[in-house]
């Protein structure tokens, strides 16, 4: 996650949505005072700092705790959201990857955390997302492109690709998850979905 206190932004990083390769990006563009979380396995050229007390996949509700008030209400805050069919098969993907066991996509649906970001951004008791934007990975570079524009950061677009070596299979989501499977999904992300208006 990062806090730039330079740009006045917040961006919270949500799971399997190219947060990694956006940190990559920003952290040779933002300030030497700004919050860098360290990603593992590291990632060149990465530049991680000021993240005491900070780590990769907070909250935003704990990243407000930590900042102050002021400065989550005074910064833009934003993060990034997937469709979630598609968002399981590239977590999956990269778990089984970096397993040491065999591991089966329906192994996979029965953990905890499979992808699930709605906690990271959001907050049911105050009625959903506490962020100022939630960018679309399905039209990652057009949004950051206006986003970044808009906070004067320095950005020639995503040029970091991390972590996309693990997915072997590129097929679309509905031709590889069976139905009960797409349904397992659309039972977990029931919120995600209903809120920013996915479609299998």
């Amino acid at each position: 996650m990062i806090v730039s206190h330079k740009y006045r932004f917040i961006f919270i990083k949500t799971y399997k949505t190219a947060g990694t390769s956006l940190e990559v990006c920003l952290s040779q563009v933002c300030g030497d005072g700004d919050v860098f979380t360290e990603i593992f396995p590291p990632v060149e050229p990465h530049r991680p700092r000021n993240f005491d007390g900070f780590y990769n996949h907070m909250s935003a509700r704990e990243i407000r705790s930590r900042v102050g008030a002021d400065i989550w209400a005074s910064y833009f805050k934003f993060c990034v959201e997937r469709n979630p069919w598609d968002k399981v098969l590239s977590f999956y993907w990269m778990e089984k990857c970096r397993s040491s066991e065999p591991l089966t996509l329906d192994d996979f649906l029965q953990r905890d955390q499979i992808g699930l970001n709605w906690g990271l951004y959001a907050d049911d008791d105050l009625g959903g997302p506490v962020v100022d934007q939630v960018v679309r990975y399905e039209s990652l570079s057009e949004e950051l492109d206006s986003l970044f524009k808009t906070l004067n950061v320095p950005w020639a677009g995503l040029r970091v690709s991390a972590k996309s070596e693990y997915r072997q299979d590129r097929r679309c989501y509905r031709d590889v998850l069976t139905e009960p499977q797409a349904e397992i999904v659309k039972r977990r992300f029931e919120r995600e979905i209903s809120f920013h208006g996915y479609r299998y």
